[in-house]
């Protein structure tokens, strides 16, 4: 039997890892996709839009053909407003700021396109994030690493923000970047089962 090509399309290093750790061994095509152009009335249906813009640009591209093409966007859910990646430094320590003591839903949407079949599925999988309380200093010293910049909601669980995270509800996948349970259902639908897949 011949093993699928899976193409994941992101330029996360979180989500390659988490695929990786799980035997499966993607080609990484980034979409360049302008997440600025797309608006959503509610965050579930934002990352979910952008995980299958994202997918859909990649799936279209000559190298990927014949493959199958993972898209996934995250974003923090907190008081009904949808948080991306913070705009700067400020912004960061603001949302910390704002987030310290609070829980938030990390919303991460997955869209998967067999480019050989044209089919497409897509859903958003969401976990729960109770942050701790991080003093001032531990704020500023968070900000000042650069990490926050780079990820969505300004933290990362498997990163320097891990100790400010008291805890979560549901896949810690999701909260790093892709939901593996939830990435074999949605091949499942496509007909492919994720041990097929195994590098």
């Amino acid at each position: 039997m011949t093993v699928r090509t899976l193409v994941l399309a992101s330029a996360s290093p979180a989500r390659l890892n988490l695929l990786r750790q799980a035997g499966l061994a993607p080609h990484v095509i980034v979409s360049g996709f302008d997440e600025d152009t797309l608006d959503h009335d509610e965050p579930a249906g934002l990352a979910l839009a952008l995980a299958e813009a994202k997918a859909g640009v990649v799936a279209g591209l000559e190298e990927a053909a014949g493959a199958l093409v993972i898209g996934c966007d995250s974003v923090l859910e907190l008081d009904g407003e949808a948080l991306g990646k913070p705009a700067d430094a400020a912004d960061a320590t603001a949302r910390w700021k704002s987030m310290r003591g609070r829980a938030g839903v990390l919303r991460t949407g997955h869209c998967v396109i067999d480019t050989a079949t044209g089919r497409q599925v897509s859903a958003t999988a969401s976990t729960t994030v109770r942050f701790g309380e991080p003093t001032d200093a531990e704020v500023a010293a968070y900000v000042a690493s650069g990490e926050p910049l780079h990820v969505a909601g300004a933290f990362t669980l498997d990163g320097l923000s891990a100790p400010f995270i008291d805890g979560i509800d549901g896949d810690p996948g999701n909260v790093i970047g892709l939901s593996l349970p939830l990435l074999r259902s949605l091949l499942g639908e496509l007909d492919v089962s994720i041990t097929d897949l195994w590098a």
